[in-house]
């Protein structure tokens, strides 16, 4: 057979198998079978490269090209859905949707599961996948065509009796089994876990990597066209046509000719729930008729003719089995609750924050206790209750500790606060945290610099605090091949003897032995090397930040960089000073104070100057034009917000994150949302985009 038909042939077999695999879960080959077929299509590809498609089958393993992503307008606008939680709620809406539409009209409503993933929009063209796009703001979104390419419930190719060019919207999701897989190794190698597999699929959308993307396996379910294609009147013809072109369209969907009749599809699913492989977080209810739909219109930020019902978050009943204490960077301890593991909102729950004391005295947790687990989104689920009916006669209550659990300092907690600390600023944690925060990327941007490295480099003496990083350089030799060593415990031995048909068992103690987890090799320290050199041009506000002076953030380092523009003046402040830069209250002051008071840190600031660290602003200051005015912007604007962030810090002027009556001005670009709204009901000034430039250049 001629070798291009060929290519072409094994493209619409494996497309054909990909889908009865995929989409209908009726396979009719083994996995021997198809990936023979798709190596031979891969050889053919080479030798064909005029052949190229990038809806090949064999595309689908992704690159591993760095993409950047382009930001496309959506063709129609990505509205988001009105929220009910619970009956009453929803029965006002369909009171609503029949008042609009006239009391003599009988209403039918599609009921969909509500996946929890990242919303996605698929344009196909002549049964081609041509382009993906991120929902983004609602009116643009990222293209992430060749991400999605990789995902094997998207097909590349249609089938049957399609239109010639349409859009269909879905979710991308990641299942429970690949969340808690990826979870288990990233723990395994040290790595921040993912919060939920909702951000873990949005987090793998977003990967530069398709090849990375690939490896996550990730799915994808559709729901809704939102353009019209003939001889298709309703949303459910749209579910069942869309189903036949090969799509891979959102199962358990519901025709219901009642209000009553949709409750009790959302009474069975909130049950039913934890079955599902990949998370729901409710209904979603719409008006079937895309007649009804057009009468019914849309407000400015959602369809009249749709809604959502979200379920109440899961709870699960497990026993407490121990609780630990957690040092962070500033010497906060937190209490986790170490439990036995229980099935929550599809994932295995081991553990449960606490906060601090005042939260395990107002639950009256006692040792051993039963709890109930709530999961809403976070990565440690909240204990919000006790099951006192299981406690055990003579428990104890829970009494928080008195010492810290890593260098036994007494813990101190200050008035007014509800956290303990422990005080001393060699605890071994806390060096870690400070470390792990002075390097990262709002902070002195050191890439490359992780926490196992920075762990090999203190655990090495190589570094004892930050500025210990900038002598790294000199002592590059000492770096390469240093390995990190753990020490596991060997099993012992047990040895039979046989004495005069008797038996005596010799058994070895058990002992410690080194297993090298990795070394530093020339590549990687060179690389740290540079990332070191690059970062001692940050400049004064990201030094600030770094040096993690408590209650001092992102925003109070670069109001404090710009007012004493070098580290000297920072340093030699009074409080009274700081007291009179705009956002710095008192508790800030007295921190900067206390923290340039240790004659330890003045040390280490000397050394990095020394070193050739930038102490001072780097942030341009070309005018006073906007001095004391504080603005907050929001909207879409003609290009990103750090853009005119810059432009209003140049010119004296100070950005805020939120509005509040100490806002001069609300710089509004297109869809401002909740913050136009109350800058609106406090007389706040509103400005385009144009009268705002035309503000800098007056």
């Amino acid at each position: 057979m001629d070798e291009i038909k060929r290519i072409a042939e094994l493209r619409a077999l494996l497309e054909y198998h990909n889908r009865r695999y995929y989409i209908d879960n009726s396979p009719e080959i083994g996995d021997i079978e198809f990936d023979h077929l798709m190596h031979e299509l891969e050889r053919l590809e080479q030798l064909h490269p005029e052949c190229y498609d990038p809806n090949s089958p064999t595309c689908r393993v992704g690159a591993d090209l760095s993409n950047e992503f382009e930001q496309v307008k959506h063709e129609y606008p990505m509205l988001s859905l009105g929220n009910t939680y619970s009956r009453e709620e929803l029965f006002e809406f369909d009171a609503r949707v029949h008042k609009q539409l006239g009391l003599g009209q009988s209403v039918e409503y599609v009921c969909e599961l509500k996946y929890d993933g990242t919303s996605i929009s698929l344009i196909y063209d002549e049964g081609a996948l041509r382009r993906a796009v991120t929902r983004g703001d609602g009116v643009k979104g990222d293209d992430v065509t060749a991400n999605v390419r990789t995902i094997n419930t998207v097909p590349l190719k249609l089938h049957g009796d399609f239109p010639d060019r349409f859009e269909i919207r879905g979710e991308i999701l990641m299942p429970f089994a690949v969340f808690d897989r990826l979870n288990a190794e990233r723990e395994e190698a040290g790595e921040q876990l993912f919060a939920n597999p909702r951000n873990a699929a949005a987090g793998t959308l977003k990967l530069q990597s398709s090849a990375e993307v690939a490896k996550r396996n990730l799915d994808c379910y559709l729901y809704y066209m939102p353009g019209r294609v003939d001889g298709i009147t309703t949303h459910y013809d749209s579910l069942v046509a869309a189903s036949k072109w090969g799509l891979n369209v959102a199962k358990n969907y519901k025709l219901c000719s009642s209000i009553e009749e949709v409750w009790s599809f959302i009474e069975l699913w909130d049950i039913k729930r934890s079955e599902l492989p990949v998370p729901i977080d409710g209904v979603v209810i719409k008006v079937n008729s895309y007649a009804q739909q057009d009468q019914l219109g849309y407000t400015a930020k959602s369809p009249r003719w749709a809604i959502a019902y979200k379920f109440k978050a899961e709870q699960a009943n497990t026993k407490l089995l121990s609780i630990t204490y957690q040092v962070g960077r500033t010497g906060s301890v937190t209490p986790v609750a170490n439990l036995e593991p229980v099935r929550l909102a599809g994932t295995t729950v081991k553990r449960a924050s606490l906060h601090n004391a005042d939260v395990i005295e107002s639950l009256g947790i006692h040792d051993g206790d039963w709890v109930y687990v709530e999961k809403g989104g976070e990565i440690i689920p909240k204990i919000v209750g006790v099951d006192l009916s299981r406690r055990e006669p003579g428990a104890n209550p829970i009494k928080f500790i008195t010492k810290c659990p890593e260098c036994g300092t007494a813990l101190v907690r200050e008035e007014g606060e509800a956290n303990h600390y422990c005080p001393n600023e060699m605890c071994p944690p806390r060096v870690l945290g400070r470390i792990e925060h002075f390097v990262s990327r709002k902070a002195m941007n050191i890439d490359g610099m992780g926490s196992e490295i920075i762990e090999l480099l203190l655990s090495s003496g190589k570094i004892s605090n930050v500025a210990d990083i900038y002598t790294l350089p000199e002592r590059r030799d000492e770096l390469v091949g240093l390995e990190k060593i753990v020490y596991v415990e060997e099993p012992a031995e047990h040895v039979e003897v046989s004495l005069a048909n008797m038996f005596d068992v010799v058994s070895s103690e058990p002992r410690l032995v080194p297993k090298k987890l990795f070394s530093l090799q020339k590549r990687s320290v060179d690389n740290l090397i540079k990332a070191i050199e690059k970062s001692k041009q940050a400049g004064l506000s990201a030094l600030i930040h770094g040096l993690g002076i408590r209650h001092i953030g992102e925003s109070a380092s670069k109001d404090l960089a710009r007012n004493f523009n070098t580290i000297e003046a920072l340093q030699s402040a009074t409080i009274e000073e700081l007291l009179n830069i705009e956002g710095i209250g008192k508790q800030m002051a007295e921190s900067i104070c206390s923290y340039f008071a240790n004659s330890e840190n003045i040390a280490m600031i000397d050394l990095m100057k020394s070193c050739g660290v930038v102490t001072t602003c780097t942030e341009s200051k070309t005018s006073d034009k906007l001095s004391g005015m504080t603005f907050v912007i929001t909207g879409t604007l003609s290009t990103n917000r750090d853009h005119f962030k810059k432009l209003i810090l140049a010119a004296g002027g100070k950005v805020s994150d939120s509005v509040s009556a100490k806002t001069t001005y609300l710089l509004a670009g297109e869809n401002a949302g909740s913050k136009l709204s109350k800058a609106q009901k406090l007389g706040i000034t509103i400005l385009d985009e144009a009268s705002f430039m035309n503000m800098l250049s007056e």
